[in-house]
């Protein structure tokens, strides 16, 4: 644990632990067994959009009360490509093994791209985990996003990008009319959506990169290969360590991660040992650019806990390679 100060609600005793400069906290001192309160509801809500990333352990909870938990913040989504549980669809089951390895999550990415709407948050709960390792990676996009040049910023500010379910068509790969039926049906339901290259995150005003390997297809405007040299440059940021937290994984630990601001790696490293998750997705709203961030007033945005990356000058920390 770090020496970052620990934030607790009065009346709740719910306490907010930064552990990392730039995304991450852990909340203690509640029990997802019980009914939260709105204050401790709208508490966990602004650590979540601060930290992006919040930690929840020793949660010994079942499905209903996960279920729950994620209604606080809205509502629930159905994954249309995962496997879904079978009495109550809204919770995709992770469970591989031996027999079940891994696959599409070792990309870097943010949920459900592919939809008009992202979600908003997703939580993920551990049932089972592996000896050794099977850690999952998060990455601050809005730290990517500061962490660019300025002019760079400015030449990325108001494209948009076309993302797609690319890595889930594998799964009606086998050429069958039955599959490929299937395939077109899910092109109708999941038309290739247009999203900002740089979002603003509507709680807070903060610029997001918005970009990410698993599902953008390509920058609208932009011969094939120069939308292709620009993405693979924008991917990259993800990949800095300093924007990133890593999460070791213990049975009935939560995680809790704002999918607007951030993107996630699962580490495919445990298999053939065996996994458990279980995840819940929270609906969100259509991403909007800078053209609308008017809407968000200055002075929220100005209140808000400046990240790690920029002082009080507005001078940007520098990485070694770059001095």
């Amino acid at each position: 644990m770090s020496d970052a100060p620990i934030t607790e609600t009065a009346t709740t005793g719910l306490t907010v632990h930064r552990i990392n400069p730039n995304i991450g906290a852990e909340i203690g001192g509640v029990d997802l067994r019980n009914t939260l309160s709105d204050e401790e509801v709208a508490r966990i809500r602004t650590a979540l959009v601060e930290h992006e990333v919040v930690l929840l352990r020793n949660q010994p909870i079942e499905v209903d009360d996960q279920i729950r938990f994620g209604r606080c913040f809205g509502e629930l989504t159905v994954h249309p490509f995962s496997p879904n549980m079978a009495d109550k669809p809204e919770v995709i089951v992770l469970d591989n093994h031996k027999d079940n390895p891994p696959s599409l999550t070792d990309v870097w990415h943010s949920d459900e791209t592919f939809r008009d709407e992202p979600p908003l948050g997703t939580i993920l709960r551990c049932r089972i985990t592996p000896e050794i390792g099977g850690d999952t990676l998060f990455a601050s996009m809005t730290c990517a996003y500061e962490g660019l040049s300025d002019r760079m910023q400015r030449y990325i500010d108001g494209l948009e990008a076309v993302h797609d379910f690319k890595p889930f068509r594998t799964l009606f790969s086998t050429g069958t009319q039955e599959q490929k039926a299937k395939l077109r049906k899910m092109e109708d339901d999941f038309p290739n959506p247009v999203h900002p290259v740089v979002r603003v995150h509507p709680e807070t005003g903060r610029r997001i990169l918005n970009v990410n390997p698993q599902f953008t297809l390509r920058i609208v405007g932009m011969k094939e290969s120069e939308s292709r040299s620009l993405l693979d440059q924008l991917f990259e940021q993800a990949r800095i360590p300093d924007y990133q937290l890593r999460v070791r994984w213990e049975p009935d630990q939560l995680v809790f991660w704002d999918n607007r601001s951030t993107q996630h790696y699962a580490v495919h490293d445990y298999w053939p040992q065996r996994r458990r998750m279980e995840r819940v997705t929270i609906r969100g709203d259509r991403p909007f650019g800078l053209d609308a961030s008017e809407t968000v007033g200055g002075d929220k945005i100005a209140s808000l806990r400046t990240k790690g990356l920029k002082a009080a000058s507005g001078e940007v920390a520098r990485r070694n390679f770059e001095r």
